[in-house]
């Protein structure tokens, strides 16, 4: 950031801190003159454009995501986006973002976005793994329900004017097995509903973790496929997960099971479920996400998946509820805004995460540094050499990959040093983002 400081622009107010200790505290503000201007794509939450009006922002808000054209026009001269899952953060797309600090994911993914470019340029991530958790998971209990009575066609059947009738292959849910492919906050909460059901569950996640409830864990992901009588996927987009329900696992499934997939597009090979589904070998299937998903509502949709039997099709609304996307909003705008207001990146997705205690209301002479820096030895030293000379209250540094994290509280009795504080730090050869907070 070259942004020349405009001492005469700070303002003083009060905030909460999170040191319960202290709870009067001073609230930081950018220190770099003009104002922090948001650009919300997507219609994310009103409430996350209300909490973003409300820290003095200027807020861009689109209902839809922009091509790509105008995204790299608008992109320039913001320092911060919120996006869902359709706007894509290329490095072509961010290496047009001049001012750009933050990016908020509304969303659980963060795949939309290149994070390690969005890191070497000192853009912080963050996205919201938590808020559409229970959401995701009622769906999945529903979508069970519905292809364990063949619900789909049947109500697809009388809208067309046919009754019928049936009770073959068609079961209660009670004492069926649920095998949950990645355990995570989706897939505990799935696991309490489905017991709450009458349901045995069994999971396999790649890291050891404690069962919740009579869950148990398998050793491995075939011995839940092929014990399981409904599969519900919830892990993410990695190397790792892409295309791992392929035609051999599939397979591998008890005949007459079902697979539902609410997690990422690319971790079901689309052509083999088809075709299990065709043979008979699956009873069912449910299908939230897609290798590629349109851009826009409205026709268009293409899938081999279309009118197999006993096939649920969504357009990707796991998380789609009123209240997730409430919390999501709340989650990520209040991570944009303490990032920008005071540095901190707990819960970023491309950084080391960092925080410092608030700084009390009555210390009027304290400002916070927060750089980002090339991950190499001995620029720490260069910047505590630069602050040798100031009483340095508290500083953390930590780092993630090829980028580091720096936070520090100095005491500037004299406001004119600040300048000169921020221009040496930033004329270090690895400074990629300085910023003094006040």
């Amino acid at each position: 950031m070259s942004d020349t400081l405009d001492i005469k622009s700070v303002s003083i107010s009060r905030r909460d801190s999170f040191n319960a200790r202290d709870p009067h505290t001073r609230d930081l503000k950018p220190f770099h003159s003009g104002s922090i201007k948001i650009l919300l794509l997507e219609n994310v939450s009103p409430t996350a454009v209300d909490i973003l009006k409300k820290a003095g922002y200027q807020v861009d808000f689109h209902t839809k995501a922009l091509d790509k054209a105008t995204l790299i026009e608008k992109i320039k001269d913001v320092h911060a986006i919120g996006i869902r899952s359709k706007t894509k953060l290329t490095e072509e797309v961010l290496s047009h973002a001049n001012k750009l600090i933050a990016i908020g994911c509304f969303c659980i993914g963060t795949n939309q976005v290149d994070l390690n470019f969005a890191a070497s340029r000192g853009i912080c991530v963050f996205n919201s793994p938590f808020s559409n958790s229970r959401s995701v998971a009622e769906l999945v209990i529903a979508e069970i329900i519905l292809l364990s009575r063949q619900l789909g066609d049947r109500s697809r059947e009388m809208h067309d004017g046919v009754w019928n009738k049936v009770s073959k292959n068609c079961y209660e849910i009670r004492g069926k097995t649920l095998g949950i492919v990645g355990y995570g906050h989706i897939g505990t909460q799935l696991g309490v509903l489905a017991e709450s059901l009458g349901m045995h569950v069994i999971w396999y996640d790649v890291l050891p973790l404690m069962p919740i409830g009579m869950s148990r864990a398998a050793e491995t992901l075939h011995e839940v496929l092929a014990e399981a009588d409904f599969v519900s996927l919830h892990v993410p987009e990695t190397p790792e997960t892409k295309y791992m329900i392929g035609e051999r696992e599939l397979a591998s499934m008890k005949k007459g099971s079902y697979l539902i997939n609410a997690s990422r597009g690319t971790v079901v090979a689309i052509e083999a479920l088809a075709a299990a589904l065709k043979s008979g070998h699956l009873a069912g299937a449910a299908v939230d996400v897609y290798p590629t998903e349109p851009l826009s509502n409205g026709p268009g949709f293409e899938s081999l998946l279309r009118n197999c039997p006993n096939t649920l099709l969504t357009p990707h609304i796991g998380g789609s509820t009123e209240e997730a996307q409430r919390m999501i909003g709340v989650e990520v705008a209040a991570a944009l805004t303490k990032f920008i207001n005071s540095g901190t990146s707990i819960n970023a997705v491309n950084f080391a995460e960092c925080d410092l205690r608030a700084i009390p209301s009555t210390d009027m002479t304290t400002v916070r540094i927060v750089n980002v820096h090339q991950n190499v030895p001995g620029v720490l030293r260069q910047i505590n050499n630069i602050l040798a000379d100031y009483n340095v209250n508290k500083q953390i540094s930590d780092s993630k990959g090829d980028v580091a994290y720096f936070m520090a509280d100095v005491t500037v009795d004299n406001p004119k040093e600040i300048n000169t504080i921020y221009e040496h730090i930033t004329a270090i050869s690895e400074n990629i983002i300085t910023r003094v907070l006040f």
